[in-house]
């Protein structure tokens, strides 16, 4: 976890001051907020502007630009860093496919954001009851059944 603190010291240091809406998500963001989990990368959500505002900000890391890219079930406008090794991943405006195959409005990062202190820094977080709702959009059970196992163990079983 140390390699991963030291890049978000980086990160944040980099962001601080930013005016983009920013948040890390994924298994980082979790892991930061108590669960068990192993992380293996960073990813940073925000809106596109933002993404723009990061990637900026991380230049002298960034290994893949920014551009609008879409998959089946997701599209965003994303890039990627590299910082000492570690890889950052810079997601604005992320959509989700609906059942019906049109695309939910974009996400609202600061609707769903939550901070939690890191070795002194106030870092922005994605709440764990938006990671479930996403996961299991994304028909990622196996993750979303992690997180709901968590959630519930946390709140003594309720």
């Amino acid at each position: 976890m140390t390699a991963f603190l030291n890049v978000l010291r980086i990160i944040y240091g980099r962001l601080q001051e930013s005016p983009a809406q920013w948040a890390l998500t994924g298994s980082l963001g979790m892991a930061l907020q108590g669960m068990p989990i192993e992380p293996h990368d960073i990813d940073v959500q925000t809106d596109s502007e933002g993404a723009y505002e990061i990637e900026r900000r991380l230049a002298r890391w960034m290994v893949r630009p920014i551009t609008f890219s879409e998959a089946e079930r997701i599209r965003s406008h994303f890039g990627e860093a590299r910082i000492y090794g570690t890889k950052v991943e810079i997601m604005g405006d992320i959509q989700k496919r609906l059942p019906n195959g049109s695309w939910e409005d974009p996400v609202a990062v600061t609707r769903y954001r939550r901070i939690v202190d890191v070795d002194g820094m106030a870092i922005p977080v994605l709440s764990l009851e938006y990671e479930y709702e996403a996961y299991t959009r994304l028909e990622r059970h196996d993750r979303a059944g992690q997180i709901r196992r968590f959630i519930s163990e946390k709140q003594g079983g309720r």
